[in-house]
């Protein structure tokens, strides 16, 4: 019998099945990653050449962002009517399509049609965010945060094969750059395909599915409330950073070539720890690493603030990087904490859609307060935003050990 075909119990408990799906899934990971990265490095470029208006050239990342967002649900509610491993093949195939027709867009001369493949490359990248939650189907409470972070940890992987697949590729079809790109953009998405059909999730029987609680009581729990809060904040401030740094940093006199490398630093910056960020959690605690993640994108902030050299706008950008791994990591587990098996695509997937919906928000605001109000300000939005989140979270630990005590 082959790995693929092999039969699971339901709802079964299989740290050994958890760490295979965490390494297949780590694998399509960094090809579908590839992919995303193809589309951020490319689509502006393109978008400047054949937009009507040269302001609308950022407007393909809008898109993609928007599609992220909107895709968010659909991917639970596929994962919830057809199973795991059918949703996320089903993105696979949205992303196939979204490099021929960001291709098709090139050829042809089509705005319009290059706006359709990067949303369609969104709703691909709202189908493999939910790789860290897959992993986490069959892991027990203490083995999670460790599968989750492996998964992730294919975005180092990610942030070499997307640079460097448009390196190769950007004039081979001249004069029609990128278009190459693209196709090759649609190869990494059928090559994730091929290895997401090694990963084996345990489907859930119907009476499990029927005896589910609404969403509504379960995103009522403090401990959702508060690890959507992390997940929000953490990925949201990261994005409007992130964003608006190549700007700044040109903005300040540095050459796209520094701007080009800080945010290669920063990716990397993002990943890298995911090798033993699970590791931490289940040796700190689950809350401590979320917290310290925090604080270091704080650290980031004032660090941006406190000057606009190179090594300033470089160091903010790893410390920024780091702090969201350890945050969001740790954000993520501790949904995968809030919901029963039979509730986890519903309660992930709106996990999912409100954090892409900060997100998106982040995304839109990052250029306007670039604009009119300037990198400080840019940095002076985390204070608060991390303090209110930080805040929740020590309420959380508290109430945690007093309720511990109690019993």
């Amino acid at each position: 019998m082959s790995a693929v075909t092999e039969p699971v119990l339901y709802g079964a408990i299989d740290d050994g099945l958890a760490r295979r799906n965490a390494m297949v899934l780590a694998v399509a990971q960094a090809l579908a990653g590839g992919n995303n990265t193809v589309t951020v490095s490319t689509a502006s470029i393109v978008g400047a050449v054949l937009a009507p208006d040269k302001g609308l050239a950022t407007l393909p990342i809008t898109v993609m962002v928007i599609g992220m967002w909107l895709g968010s649900l659909p991917v639970g509610a596929l994962a919830r009517r057809f199973g795991r491993r059918f949703a996320l093949q089903t993105g696979s195939v949205v992303g196939i399509l979204s490099g021929l027709i960001s291709y098709s867009a090139v050829m042809t001369g089509q705005f319009w049609l290059l706006l359709i493949g990067t949303f369609c490359g969104g709703l691909y990248a709202a189908a493999h965010n939910s790789y860290r939650f897959a992993a986490a189907d069959t892991a027990s409470e203490a083995f999670r945060s460790k599968v989750v972070s492996w998964v992730l940890a294919g975005g180092v992987f990610a942030a070499v094969i997307g640079p460097q697949l448009v390196i190769f590729t950007k004039d081979m079809l001249s004069p029609h750059m990128f278009a190459a790109s693209y196709l090759g953009q649609s190869a990494c998405a059928v090559l994730a395909a091929l290895v997401l059909m090694f990963v084996k999730i345990p489907p859930l029987p119907p009476q499990r599915i029927d005896h589910a609680r609404p969403l509504a009581e379960i995103v009522r729990a403090p401990r959702f409330i508060v690890a959507v809060a992390c997940g929000m904040a953490s990925y949201a401030m990261m994005n409007m950073v992130m964003t608006s740094a190549p700007l700044a940093m040109v903005g300040c006199g540095h050459s796209v070539t520094d701007a080009a490398l800080g945010i290669q630093w920063h990716v990397l910056a993002m990943y890298a720890p995911s090798f033993f960020t699970g590791t931490l959690i289940a040796r700190f605690g689950l809350e401590r690493i979320t917290g310290i993640g925090l604080g270091l994108i704080v650290l980031a902030a004032a660090v941006g603030i406190s000057g606009t050299t190179v090594a300033h706008f470089w160091s903010a950008l790893v410390l920024l990087g780091l702090g969201w791994n350890f945050a969001f990591i740790g954000a993520t587990t501790m949904v995968t904490e809030c919901h029963r098996a039979e509730e986890r695509n519903k309660v992930q997937a709106f996990n999912d859609f409100l954090i892409f919906g900060g997100m998106a928000v982040a995304s839109f605001s990052s250029g306007q307060l670039l604009e009119y109000f300037g990198w400080t300000t840019i940095n002076e939005v985390i204070f608060p935003t991390i303090f209110l989140v930080g805040a929740m979270l020590v309420w959380l630990t508290m109430r945690k050990r007093a309720t511990a005590t109690a019993v």
